[in-house]
């Protein structure tokens, strides 16, 4: 995917401007450090560079190294790792689960109050990773000069945008580089961010990967070491120093990576020839004739002669009878290495005994994982500019356009297919009181793996499409009748 970004040379700028990023070690100037000693924001006093970096040789290891050289925090449960490599899935990862999840925003586009700060894409939504979690990116290189840009509005946009997902899992991706002297927020801003996003923002976040990392990332950590009270915080950031080790984590090709990451990943390349960690995979191999996930309706109907692929009833099937009261069920992450498991087993054509995984939302993540891994989302390319318009439609006609649209315009196993699903979204509504997802969280959850446009959805379409999926849920039986 990164290669074919490259060839749009026309969106990326020369050579001699994409790498004139002097500052790019040391993005804050002493002065903003001096600023943050002044206020108490950090213990200046005690502070000093290893002498590697005063010479300004130090090399950032790679992403396999690591393990080696994990920065580390003392805490009251001893050492915290500072990880890096492959990620702890959540499973493994205990995290505390709040009583309420609360209700979504119900914004249909960012508020005009935000426009300004909206137009430069700093911040952008890219679906869901491999583990059925929103992934919010943040591109360090869209940054204005710092005097076009208001950075404590910056901070309200941030916390508007994250507040429609923080409810559920997430994972950050931040892309480093681009930042520069002209453009680099004061350290005590980042410090404010630290601080104002809360418990609410640090409880979901699952990972923080932070894409192409410079010696000062790590400089910054000695300084944040002190004021981060949460080791399992520590333990979310990973480091990433090419593109393509992503690829393990997320779905790529969702991503819309500036042509200036791009072109730097390809210097990087280029220049250190990093071994590429995968070898030849099943997209290499061929697809299995009993392959579910990855493949399109069709092929798994060709197989398995059914309507409804086997992934979706077995699923939908243990849910019904066992997790309609299980605590935020479709909103939990769950282990990777089981969810690998099943996913390994349904591909090859076997019967998935949930009872045995001990544990519901492995079957509520498959299901989140099947529809968002189909090549074709269910409600089809096509139907994605029509339910993005839907907003204009008279409240008393939506129903019998919605009806129109799915009669009509959608292929008649994936309207079964999706009939099939919503009959269960409203049955766990049903249990709301105990399970505590309701139509809202539900919808923000299903919203982006019913539909998705061929490149990047924006942040604005991305509220259109939870509306979608929440007025399926809430209107099943006047929209879904033959």
């Amino acid at each position: 995917m990164a290669e074919a970004g490259l060839n749009q040379k026309e969106n990326v700028l020369n050579d001699e401007a994409l790498f004139e990023n002097e500052d790019q070690d040391f993005e804050f100037d002493e002065g903003g450090l001096e600023l943050a000693a002044k206020e108490g924001n950090y213990p200046n006093e005690n502070f000093s560079l290893p002498e590697q970096w005063d010479s300004g040789k130090a090399i950032l290891p790679t992403i396999t190294d690591w393990s080696s050289t994990e920065l580390t925090r003392e805490g009251g449960d001893g050492p915290a790792p500072f990880r890096s490599g492959a990620i702890t899935p959540d499973g493994l990862i205990d995290e505390d689960f709040e009583a309420e999840i609360g209700t979504p925003s119900d914004d249909e586009e960012t508020d005009e109050e935000f426009q300004d700060i909206a137009e430069h894409k700093i911040l952008e939504v890219a679906g869901d990773d491999l583990y059925g979690r929103k992934v919010i990116v943040f591109a360090a290189c869209k940054l204005p000069p710092s005097a076009q840009i208001d950075h404590q509005r910056l901070l309200e946009y941030m916390k508007h945008v994250l507040d429609q997902y923080v409810e559920n899992d997430y994972v950050i991706v931040y892309f480093h580089f681009g930042l520069t002297s002209k453009n680099k927020p004061k350290l005590t801003w980042l410090i404010q961010i630290y601080r104002e996003l809360d418990r609410k923002y640090k409880k979901n976040l699952k990972a923080l990967y932070i894409v192409h990392p410079t010696n000062f990332i790590r400089i910054l950590w000695n300084l944040f070491k002190p004021f981060i009270r949460s080791v399992k915080f520590g333990r979310k950031i990973m480091y990433v120093n090419y593109l393509h080790e992503l690829k393990e984590h997320l779905h790529f090709d969702q991503l819309v990576v500036p042509p200036l990451v791009l072109q730097h990943d390809a210097k990087l390349v280029a220049s250190n020839k990093p071994k590429y960690p995968y070898g030849q995979d099943s997209s290499d191999a061929g697809t299995l004739p009993t392959q579910q996930y990855g493949v399109s309706l069709q092929h798994i109907k060709s197989h398995y002669g059914c309507v409804i692929p086997p992934a979706v009833q077995q699923t939908v099937d243990y849910l019904r009878q066992n997790a309609l009261d299980v605590e935020g069920i479709f909103r939990r992450s769950a282990n990777a290495v089981q969810l690998k498991a099943v996913q390994k087993k349904f591909n090859h054509g076997e019967r998935v005994d949930f009872a045995v995984e001990g544990d519901e939302h492995i079957p509520a993540v498959a299901l989140k994982i099947f529809l968002r891994d189909l090549q074709e989302p269910l409600l089809t390319f096509d139907l994605y500019q029509p339910v993005l318009r839907l907003h204009t439609v008279e409240d008393e006609r939506r129903v019998a356009e919605v009806r129109r649209m799915l009669h009509e315009e959608l292929p008649e196993d994936n309207y079964q297919i999706l009939k099939f699903i919503v009959q269960l979204l409203t049955e766990v509504v049903d249990h709301s009181a105990i399970n505590k997802m309701n139509s809202s969280n539900l919808a923000i959850v299903f919203g982006p793996n019913l539909l998705w446009p061929k490149g990047q959805a924006s942040l604005s379409s991305m509220g259109y499409l939870n509306n979608f999926a929440r007025f399926l849920i809430d209107n099943y039986s006047q929209v879904f009748d033959r």
